[in-house]
């Protein structure tokens, strides 16, 4: 007879729970602003979205607390499902906050987002997260809660009860003005990462072939790093400017001390290191024995590079386009203050009119690319690693 599951304590769960549920009862849920200049009311969630809703809400995160004093992997599950019907339940709170706040005389009343929703929104989702390492569900299983709170987040959407929402009143005033920020924003992303990938893999295999270039050339990109983002704009401009001014052809390129042309090139400074010492560290850690036995085979110095060096260092290799990505998504919002443009243009101008909905219009987009790129690249990165591990185990298998 098997022994039973030992009980222990899940910490992070206890204070993540008992953290939400304290937020949950202290501080405010939401405002309601009759346009949007006034003030707004605030409210706690039991005023603004009624009991059942709050009653039931606080069941969950007390049930959580619970299930973090007696863990064990089946109560980590329930956890998993609490956690996600959380957040499956944010939106219908926000619609409940409609339906009984608002009226049909007041047709520019719009609804803010409280302390105690963004604490909600955050804790859950790190309760989940922790929920998921400790019990180490299959990818489906997250997949299915990730579609879950998708799907509830756009059937709330869909019905139109959340369209008295600031953050969805702002977006669809500037809806054009978004959408063209956002395709500015990647492709200032996706150039910068683009051009570091290509100079960057140059740098690394230099550094392999010619080890006494290691120490120039990271002391140098490590230099980049500490220079403060908008210092290094700044700096670019001067030169830019110039250039600019004794070759007026490269203006009709957007190439002038302002716009795009600095913005690109910071980046580019800013992406190098961790693509650099990523690459070279994977190339170089490649197994010795393995690229003797390519060589072996009769392979050539091109050969063994390319289908064995390269396709075993990936994993490392992508890491460091990971942490390029997320850097330079963060990055990009702050070189709209250059004339860039891009996302941080919301946050800047909600900055300068005190509008807490347009700062978030450009915040919340910003942090949604960082974590889907984050997410698709640790997938690859894992699945990567995975198949480099079942191809050791199939040649150990058969090998004599």
């Amino acid at each position: 007879m098997a022994a039973p599951e030992p009980t222990r304590k899940n910490t992070v769960l206890i204070v993540l729970a008992a953290s939400a549920l304290a937020g949950l009862w202290l501080l405010d849920f939401s405002s309601i602003q009759p346009n949007r200049i006034v003030p707004g009311i605030s409210q706690n969630l039991f005023a603004a979205a009624g009991t059942a809703l709050s009653v039931v809400l606080s069941i969950m995160l007390a049930a959580l607390v619970l299930l973090g004093l007696w863990s064990r992997s089946r109560r980590l599950v329930a956890a998993v499902v609490i956690a996600t019907a959380g957040l499956c339940l944010l939106p219908w709170l926000l619609v409940s906050v409609s339906l009984n706040q608002l009226t049909d005389d007041q047709p520019s009343a719009r609804i803010g987002l409280g302390a105690a929703f963004w604490l909600l929104l955050f804790l859950l989702s790190l309760m989940l997260v922790e929920c998921w390492q400790r019990v180490n569900l299959d990818v489906h299983w997250r997949l299915i809660a990730m579609a879950a709170v998708i799907g509830s987040w756009s059937w709330a959407y869909s019905s139109g009860q959340l369209e008295a929402l600031g953050l969805l009143r702002e977006y669809h005033s500037r809806s054009g003005q978004f959408h063209q920020a956002l395709r500015q924003h990647l492709l200032l992303v996706g150039g910068a990462v683009g051009c570091s990938l290509v100079l960057g893999f140059a740098l690394a295999v230099q550094i392999l072939r010619r080890p006494r270039w290691q120490e120039p050339v990271l002391n140098v990109l490590s230099f980049f790093q500490t220079i403060p983002s908008l210092a290094l704009f700044g700096l670019l401009i001067a030169p830019l400017s110039y250039l600019s001014n004794q070759w007026p052809w490269l203006q009709q390129f957007g190439i002038r001390g302002i716009g795009w042309a600095p913005a690109v090139l910071a980046l580019i400074g800013y992406s190098l290191l961790p693509i650099v010492r990523n690459t070279w560290v994977a190339l170089s850690e490649v197994s010795p024995g393995v690229v003797d036995a390519a060589r072996g085979m009769g392979m050539s110095p091109a050969q063994v590079f390319i289908q064995v060096r390269l396709p075993l260092s990936l994993p490392v290799l992508l890491e460091g386009v990971r942490i390029t990505t997320i850097q330079a998504i963060g990055l990009t919002a702050v070189a709209a203050l250059i004339g860039a443009g891009g996302l941080g243009t919301f946050i800047f101008q909600g900055l300068g009119q005190a509008a807490n909905e347009l700062i978030l219009l450009g915040a919340l987009p910003t942090i949604g690319l960082a974590l889907l790129a984050d997410g698709f690249l640790t997938a690859a990165i894992q699945w990567l690693r995975q198949r480099h591990l079942s191809t050791s185990l199939t040649a150990q298998a058969t090998a004599p």
